[in-house]
């Protein structure tokens, strides 16, 4: 099977021990759209920046929904993911239990109403993309692990590493290349 039949949305991207690159070292990527003509949308679930959606919106109160970075395109934007897309309109399936944006207004209003709670969603700052082919290109040299996407990677609170604890989740072989210190290359 080749790797671009395996991308899917929902799939992950576990990214090799050691990448070099900074915008992804030791990140898990959930593929949220993946078509081989026009390339691939993902988000960085494992980069919390500190901040909170009420830090950017303002009319919404105290809301403390953590705000993560979604990769190094449009940094400038803010993209959700969430479980509640059979309230939220305009919601995108991307996989069992995990929904892609929806109207923003309605979401504004489900969270004043407290119908969505800051454990149903995730925000994200700037999102992670690939031109037409790129990925694969990408995973046919090794530079990314596929991972299958459970809904608690993204909606329970880990306290450990959850790059680490998604390699750990593939079985024994990644349980020990997850070990391997990224920031050495070895001879």
């Amino acid at each position: 099977m080749s790797s671009s039949s395996q991308i899917t949305a929902g799939s992950v991207l576990l990214s090799e021990p050691f990448m070099l690159d900074p915008n992804f070292k030791r990140t898990a990527v959930l593929i949220v759209d993946h078509t081989i003509d026009e390339g691939t949308v993902g988000f960085v679930l494992n980069r919390n920046t500190g901040l909170k959606f009420s830090d950017f919106i303002e009319e919404i109160g105290d809301f403390d929904a953590p705000v993560y970075e979604g990769g190094p395109v449009s940094t400038n934007t803010l993209h959700y993911l969430h479980n509640v897309g059979e309230l939220l309109e305009e919601s995108i399936l991307v996989c069992p239990g995990i929904y892609w944006g929806g109207d923003f207004e309605s979401l504004k209003f489900l969270i004043e109403q407290k119908l969505v709670l800051p454990e149903n969603i995730r925000f994200f700052m700037g999102y992670s993309g690939w031109s037409s082919h790129q990925l694969e290109e990408e995973i046919a040299e090794k530079s990314w692990v596929l991972a299958k996407m459970d809904t608690n990677y993204l909606f329970r609170k880990y306290k450990h590493d959850l790059w680490k604890l998604m390699m750990n989740d593939k079985g024994e072989h990644w349980t020990a290349i997850s070990q391997m210190d990224g920031d050495h290359i070895f001879n």
